[in-house]
Parts: C-alpha cells; sequence; structure tokens
C-alpha cells in the first residue's frame, strides 16, 4: 500500500456522494491516518454535480489538482467524463457505466452497471455503496483500506438503524462481488 492516496468520488445530488467520502475518511480515521476532504455541490437541488476530494496521507490541502487523483469513483457514466481528468496517468477509475460508454480514461478502468445490480437486490438508492463495495473488491484498486474496515464504519454509523445497516451492508458486499478484470 501507498502512503498516500487522491481519490475523487463524483455523482449527481441524492446519490450520496458525501456518504461515501465520509466513510472512506472516517475508514482512515480509524487506521490513524491524517484525512482531507472537500466537496463541490452543483445546482442546491437533487441532480447537480457533486464531487469530492478525499486525500490520505501526509497533504497540505484538501483539493486534488489536474492530473493528480490516484482514482475516481464515478457514481454516473458521465462523471468519467466530467472529472477523468483528475486521474493521473497511472490511476484508475470505477465507473457506473450501464451501456459501457465511458471512454478518455487515462487509468485503470473498472466498470459495473451499479444502477442494474441495485434494482436486482431491490435498493435502487444503493448505487453509492455498490460502487464502494466495486472499488473495494479484492484490493483491485490498491485503496488504503479493505471492504472489512468500510463495514465497520457503517456498523457503527448505523447501529441504531438495524434495517438500514443491513441494506448497507448488503449493497457493499454485492458490489464486492460484482467485481471484475479492468477494460
Amino acid at each position: 500500500m501507498q502512503n498516500s492516496h487522491q481519490i475523487v468520488i463524483s455523482g449527481v445530488g441524492g446519490q450520496g456522494v458525501l456518504f461515501v467520502t465520509r466513510l472512506l475518511a472516517e475508514a482512515a480515521i480509524a487506521k490513524g491516518l491524517p484525512v482531507f476532504t472537500s466537496e463541490t455541490h452543483g445546482m442546491a437541488q437533487r441532480g447537480g454535480t457533486v464531487i469530492s476530494h478525499l486525500k490520505v496521507g501526509e497533504f497540505t490541502s484538501p483539493l486534488i489538482n489536474p492530473g493528480k487523483a490516484d482514482g475516481l469513483i464515478a457514481l454516473k457514466a458521465e462523471c468519467m467524463d466530467q472529472h477523468g481528468g483528475y486521474l493521473k496517468p497511472a490511476g484508475w477509475a470505477a465507473v457506473n457505466d450501464p451501456a459501457q460508454t465511458a471512454a478518455n480514461a487515462p487509468a485503470t478502468l473498472y466498470r459495473l452497471d451499479a444502477d442494474r445490480v441495485a434494482r436486482d437486490i431491490g435498493d435502487p438508492r444503493s448505487v453509492n455503496l455498490i460502487m464502494l463495495g466495486f472499488a473495494l473488491a479484492d484490493n483491485q484498486t490498491g485503496l488504503f483500506c479493505r471492504l472489512d474496515e468500510v463495514t465497520a464504519v457503517l456498523q457503527e454509523r448505523l447501529d441504531s438503524k438495524p434495517q438500514r445497516l443491513q441494506a448497507s451492508i448488503r449493497a457493499l458486499e454485492t458490489g464486492a462481488v460484482r467485481a471484475t478484470k479492468p477494460s
């Protein structure tokens, strides 16, 4: 595992971009790692662009410069086009790409139709956790944390909401099971 990570999480309002960012940040904190987060909200309503920057390691600024991100978790395929420029050439992208249309990736590209997977498990709002589980699967992306560490954060955060906790863990694990080789 490398000593620092710069991850961009991208989607639209209502998809849970900030929740995924918080889960990863809390996983880093639980490991005793320094962490910065920053987010930008588009339109102040459901459907506007949301991008979040997560830096784990010894950094002095929360924002990721273009061409410097180690990874991108894109909750919609069009986010790859919008925010793929943040990736460094050797970076990776985990993209919710139902039509396999994401292109122009200066990186290793992992694709999953998370919208379909979410419908299949009867939880269409779980795309964010499915994509996070997908990115964490078998440490394929080299993230600083593992699936079980994010599951522990979920358990702590949602302890008082057992139904939501079980649905969240199911979504996370389903994404991990769906992991495939990069395209």
